[in-house]
């Protein structure tokens, strides 16, 4: 494994850990390749419950490293096919991840490292958060999915405005915007208070958690009906669950219950 993409894990928590603080965690190939085959690996390792997103140092992510991007285009290649064979694969497991996905965003989340954080289920950061969708101060268009998961966080003509101008939107405004999910007083908080969050998560009705990112993912692009059928499978496999017996054998009981994501 490189040492680029830290892999921590403490019990049923993964944390990723985007490693090149030097860089401000700019994503060069290596980055990414870890990236996307690490979370292809913990997609279908029941094990793992809930996954921690951190930058190490000052930054969450910056996005594409463009001095690496830079000698790509000198050799004559435009085509950009690192967004199929890196960006792409990377926004789909993390959005579409059977399990929870908490962001410690502290400091700058710019271009793709903005777009990944926004495929989190829950955004944490600091007084120094930054996003910044900085695509067209470059010449390009977004990417690793910003144009799906922008607008459903802000809405379409806020969506624009943020693409479009590429201005940095401070923390306040990020927590306003929804950018943020929770926003802390104290930036060395925001990956411990990650974790403590993804554990809480872990510890619940795991499948029951996916099965609900599901419902919403196909809801929220289709119609009723494809809602409601969704729904109707979504029930019935968790309707199955030990995690949906024992829970209702302790409500009853007037116990707390344990889930174990089976």
């Amino acid at each position: 494994m490189t040492d680029s993409l830290l892999v921590d894990r403490a019990d049923a928590v993964v944390t990723l850990t985007l490693n090149r603080p030097d860089a401000m965690n700019s994503l060069d190939v290596d980055l990414k390749e870890a990236l996307r085959d690490t979370l292809a690996e913990i997609e279908g390792d029941r094990s793992v419950r809930a996954v921690v997103l951190a930058g190490a140092g000052k930054a969450f992510c910056v996005g594409q490293d463009l001095r690496e991007h830079a000698g790509i285009l000198e050799r004559g290649s435009t085509d950009l096919d690192t967004v199929r064979a890196h960006y792409n694969p990377i926004a789909q497991r993390l959005a579409s991840l059977p399990k929870p996905v908490v962001a410690a965003v502290r400091g700058t989340a710019a271009g793709a490292g903005a777009s990944l954080a926004l495929l989190a289920d829950f955004r944490i950061g600091g007084p120094k958060t930054m996003f910044l969708m900085a695509f067209a101060n470059v010449g390009l268009a977004g990417d690793s999915g910003v144009s799906w998961s922008l607008p459903h966080i802000v809405g379409r003509a806020r969506a624009l405005e943020l693409l479009l101008l590429a201005e940095p939107v401070r923390a306040q405004q990020c927590y306003e915007y929804g950018l943020l999910t929770q926003l802390l007083d104290d930036d060395e908080q925001v990956l411990p208070t990650a974790q403590e969050f993804a554990a809480r998560l872990a510890a619940g009705p795991t499948v029951a958690y996916a099965a609900i990112k599901r419902e919403l993912s196909i809801g929220t692009a289709g119609t009723l009906s494809d809602a409601l059928a969704a729904e109707a499978q979504a029930q019935a496999i968790c309707g199955a669950t030990s995690d949906h017996r024992n829970a209702v054998t302790s409500f009853v009981a007037k116990q707390k219950p344990v889930f174990e994501g089976r």
